[in-house]
């Protein structure tokens, strides 16, 4: 049983899409896609600068164009699908129940109303790798701060006001490693609260199927059966915590074998290789990866 998966932001680096532009049809996909997000994909993903692809707005885009560019290169077709945050669009275009350009729409309107809903207060995220699961969310709580991600394998990604962070940094939880992360807000907190209605604006002029492959939500883990509860919970999770674990624990629950995680891989990967031993993992980084992919397959 394979898994295909998304990354979601924070993935991205300078110049990754560089060696792709190699492989037939890519760059005229990306190029097709920078008129629906309105953002020069290629040059966002070859020749732009740290701080310009850290912004929400340019991102979230890119890297769903990247996911599924990178899906059709390899073209391979799984038996199960997930996305993590913005992944999940990507995880939801491929599944079909949505297109490409429904799914690049509605990431455009969402990370330009993120980007929005992280300027009004200064906000950001720390993830927290190791320590005693209990006393991490206790720690948490404690501060105020949200648990945005809980990723498995020993890893929550905190939410919340700068503040909060380097209080929360001064009282870390015991045997647990502190790292802030390079993302311009706290997402899949309250405080995205104002893009989660300008996205469910935007996504009720989409008419979506139901997906044709096993698709996990990030609310849960548990697989979408209708196009029209995709679209509400790609709206929903905007503020609310993302749930890789429950991914993660329901892909050993279907009988996952084998996991590609879809350019800029890695991050997903190196979840499932602490939180589900075993599994046989490739992350597309460059088109060198997608022989070791095919044979997953195989």
């Amino acid at each position: 049983m394979l898994a295909i998966v998304a990354p979601g932001q924070g993935a991205q680096t300078p110049g990754f899409l560089t060696p792709w532009l190699e492989v037939p049809g890519f760059a005229d996909r990306l190029a097709g896609w920078s008129e629906v997000t309105g953002l020069d994909l290629i040059a966002y993903g070859t020749t732009a600068g740290a701080d310009e692809i850290r912004d929400t707005a340019v991102a979230q885009p890119l890297l769903v164009a990247a996911a599924l560019a990178s899906a059709e290169a390899l073209g391979v077709t799984p038996g199960v699908l997930a996305g993590h945050s913005v992944g999940e669009f990507a995880a939801a275009a491929l599944s079909g129940a949505l297109t490409a350009e429904q799914a690049l729409a509605l990431v455009r309107e969402r990370a330009q109303a993120m980007a929005k809903a992280a300027a009004v207060t200064e906000t950001g995220m720390t993830a927290v790798l190791g320590g005693v699961e209990a006393d991490v969310l206790a720690a948490v709580e404690r501060h105020g701060l949200t648990p945005a991600n809980i990723n498995g394998a020993g890893q929550i990604v905190a939410g919340g006001t700068l503040e909060q962070l380097a209080a929360f940094k001064d009282d870390a939880p015991a045997r647990a490693r502190l790292i802030p992360l390079s993302v311009a807000g706290a997402f899949h907190t309250a405080h995205m609260a104002p893009a989660v209605a300008h996205l469910r604006e935007a996504a009720a002029a989409v008419a979506p199927a139901d997906p044709s492959v096993t698709l996990l939500s990030n609310a849960d883990g548990r697989a979408v059966t209708g196009g029209a509860d995709l679209v509400e919970r790609l709206v929903g999770q905007v503020s609310s915590p993302v749930r890789w674990d429950l991914c993660m624990t329901a892909m050993a629950e279907l009988g996952v074998t084998a996991i590609i995680e879809l350019l800029p891989g890695g991050t997903l990967t190196g979840l499932a290789k602490r939180g589900l031993r075993g599994v046989a993992t490739v992350a597309l980084k460059t088109p060198d990866d997608l022989d070791a992919a095919r044979e997953l397959t195989k």
